[in-house]
């Protein structure tokens, strides 16, 4: 008879933890200017998630992946990850919160999971049930602020996604209603509650339990900005022994044509994974629903669907028929958690992978694997788990499996503990490079236009890139190439060797430059990730720009400005990015301006690049504000086109205002033109 197993999660009591000896119970036409300035058709780089997926024309490079998430759990139950402990003050626990957010980001995670109703309680001002006890260490106490709100502007703020965690059925970690609050709904109801293992859970068999929980739910959903709604392994409790759970009452009042108890318990449970995800995707269509079940369904000695195994049953111990919701398509996505090593006989990691990956094939259903990054150099754990590269063997084992699109790591303390440095070769492995959040494509959402009007600051050694803001736009991918590119090639956007990170500020700054020269390109992310196409590089000339600062403004930003009687044109390929203006030579004054932020008075270089044509204005007045009041600099611009053009060496007084002119008060014919300006400290 096959022998129950399942991983442990010490210490006990905590969220998805029981422990080791209870369980262990068996031994995924561009156009270019001479400088680099790119310009991209959209019919032929329609949606560049076909290049981030690696299409067959794009080499890409398995250890950068353009998309994977990356996450990690932050569990509130019994303090064991945030807060550290009950009873902190607001600003303790928000310097904490801040903290696992550094954490996330330094080992270029792009996603958190944050338990926010561990025990039936609330981490947020709910009508339907009190305030945790893990905050204050009162249950019903008000901690001062609004958690939730608050880690979801912060993670925000931070680029990264924040998926609210529920425990849907669990009350307490201890089995006395008298120690709950007094308006709790489990005290005012106590017929919906049974005590199992020394603890309280709901009993899904009663119907207003169902709704309940839904409703309590539901009410973070519609009122806070979630990404996503998270529930793990605890459905009905993982068996105490032989202790049957006290649910027969139940059972002969609300089993109606059921004659199977276990039937009827997945249905219940079944009931409430349906009716959850059909309410958030109701409500809010871009919110994910997501479930970390055990990592076996059942084992191929029970039913041929399943895993080649030989452990404890979720569809059997806790009537979690996960299989079911994936093929159903009740959630958009799945965490299995194999906590098992390559080899581990009992549940071998080599083998519930493929099974979990053939699970989701063919469905709109995505797969996360659920990483026991809590085993990893652990002291009393198997000797597979004190090998340093024992977690980027597994995500190694990943690549093979395209099914696979990233990994969640049990906990936040385990991912900041890095015992045996299991973890940091993890991320220099797998994570060395930023990686954008995969695509739910069923979810809808499109990608936004690519971001216009990039300018290029170079100071103190740091590059800001600024751009104007994209409607429809949550964040953006920003991208640095090597040299003035001569051209750009979509594959270079197939993977994450060119992308810096992601930000949701229109500037992002680059403080890994090292004076060279490098091309910066944009692209626009909507909240759901579809990407732009990127946009026209910007090139700094850290070579030979000299100084320490230098900006570039081309006539799409928006510290440019001219009238309306100056016209946009794509015409000429030489143009500095997409577009350039032009107008006619009138005897007014009508310049175009660039504006720039002048860090301190002292000696520039002022360039300026415009495409030329025969057509063009032979003398072109450029105007300089200058220490010494307005100096007109006569261009050219039938000539030397596509290239930066020198105007001179001037004194410039600090201050942000209007620097760069190009006047149309000239003499003779020909369009004058105002494209892109370069100043640069000598």
């Amino acid at each position: 008879m096959p022998s129950p197993l399942r991983a442990s999660r010490a210490p006990a009591l905590t969220g998805r933890i029981i422990a080791v000896a209870a369980l262990l119970l068996v031994s995924g036409a561009v156009s270019v200017s001479s400088a680099g300035a790119v310009t991209t058709d959209p019919a032929d780089v329609a949606d560049p998630a076909a290049a981030d997926a690696g299409s067959s024309q794009c080499a890409t490079d398995p250890a950068l992946p353009k998309r994977q998430l990356r996450a990690m759990w932050i569990a509130s139950v019994a303090n064991l990850d945030w807060p550290s402990s009950s009873g902190l003050s607001a600003a303790q626990q928000q310097a904490e919160y801040r903290a696992q957010l550094d954490l996330a980001e330094e080992h270029q995670l792009n996603t958190v999971i944050v338990q926010v109703r561990p025990t039936a309680d609330a981490f947020w001002p709910s009508p339907y049930e009190p305030w945790s006890h893990w905050l204050t260490g009162s249950q019903g106490s008000d901690p001062g602020y609004d958690p939730l709100e608050f880690m979801i502007d912060e993670t925000h703020a931070r680029g990264l996604e924040f998926h609210a965690w529920f425990n849907p059925y669990r009350v307490a970690t201890h089995d006395d209603l008298s120690q709950l609050h007094p308006e709790h709904p489990a005290r005012q109801h106590d017929d919906w509650v049974f005590s199992y293992g020394g603890q309280l859970y709901y009993d899904p068999g009663v119907p207003a339990v169902r709704e309940h929980v839904t409703a309590a739910m539901m009410h973070a959903v519609s009122n806070y900005d979630l990404d996503g709604v998270h529930w793990d392994d605890y459905f009905y409790p993982y068996p105490s022994g032989s202790t049957p759970i006290p649910d027969q009452d139940t059972f002969a009042e609300y089993g109606g044509d059921f004659t199977d108890i276990d039937d009827w318990r997945r249905d219940n449970v079944d009931q409430l994974v349906a009716e959850m995800g059909a309410q958030i995707s109701a409500e809010k269509s871009h919110v994910k629903f997501g479930v970390s079940p055990f990592g076996i369904w059942r084992n191929q000695s029970t039913d041929p669907l399943g895993s080649a195994t030989n452990g404890l049953q979720s569809y059997d111990a806790i009537y979690a028929d996960t299989r079911r919701w994936v093929v159903e398509e009740w959630v958009d996505y799945v965490v299995p958690q194999i906590y098992w090593p390559i080899g581990f006989a009992a549940a071998d990691y080599s083998v519930l992978v493929p099974w979990w990956s053939d699970v989701v094939a063919g469905t709109q259903v995505q797969l996360f694997i659920g990483q026991a990054t809590y085993r990893a150099g652990a002291a009393g754990e198997d000797p597979a788990w004190q090998q340093p590269s024992v977690l980027s063997d597994l995500l190694a084992f990943n690549r093979d499996h395209p099914e696979v699109l990233g990994d969640v790591h049990f906990s936040a303390k385990d991912v900041q503990a890095d015992r045996i440095g299991a973890m940091s070769q993890l991320v220099a492995d797998h994570y060395a490079r930023p990686a954008l959040v995969p695509v739910a494509p069923h979810l809808g959402g499109a990608a936004p236009a690519a971001p216009s009007g990039l300018t290029a600051t170079t100071a103190g050694g740091d590059i800001e890139v600024s751009w104007q803001a994209v409607s429809g736009a949550s964040s953006y991918a920003v991208y640095r190439l090597d040299g003035a590119a001569s051209g750009v090639d979509p594959c270079d956007f197939a993977d994450a060797r060119h992308l810096l990170g992601t930000t949701t500020d229109t500037s992002f700054a680059d403080a890994t430059a090292a004076g060279a020269t490098y091309t910066y390109h944009v692209a626009a992310l909507d909240r759901l990730h579809h990407e732009s196409d990127p946009s026209a590089g910007v090139v700094v000339d850290g070579e030979n720009g000299g100084g320490d600062f230098q900006t570039i403004i081309d006539s799409t930003s928006d510290r440019f400005h001219a009238s309306s009687d100056w016209g946009s044109s794509s015409y000429s390929p030489q143009a500095y990015g997409d577009t350039y203006r032009f107008a006619e030579p009138v005897a007014a004054s009508d310049p175009a301006w660039y504006q720039i932020d002048v860090p301190g008075t002292g000696d520039y270089r002022v360039e300026v690049w415009y495409p030329a044509d025969p057509g063009y204005h032979g003398a072109t007045p450029y105007l300089v504000s200058t220490v010494d009041g307005l100096q007109t600099v006569p261009v050219d611009q039938r000539i030397d086109g596509g290239q930066w053009v020198e105007l001179g060496t001037f004194t410039l007084a600090e201050g942000d205002y209007d620097v760069i002119g190009v006047s149309r008060w000239a003499n003779g014919s020909g369009y004058v033109i105002a494209d892109a300006v370069r100043i640069t400290q000598v």
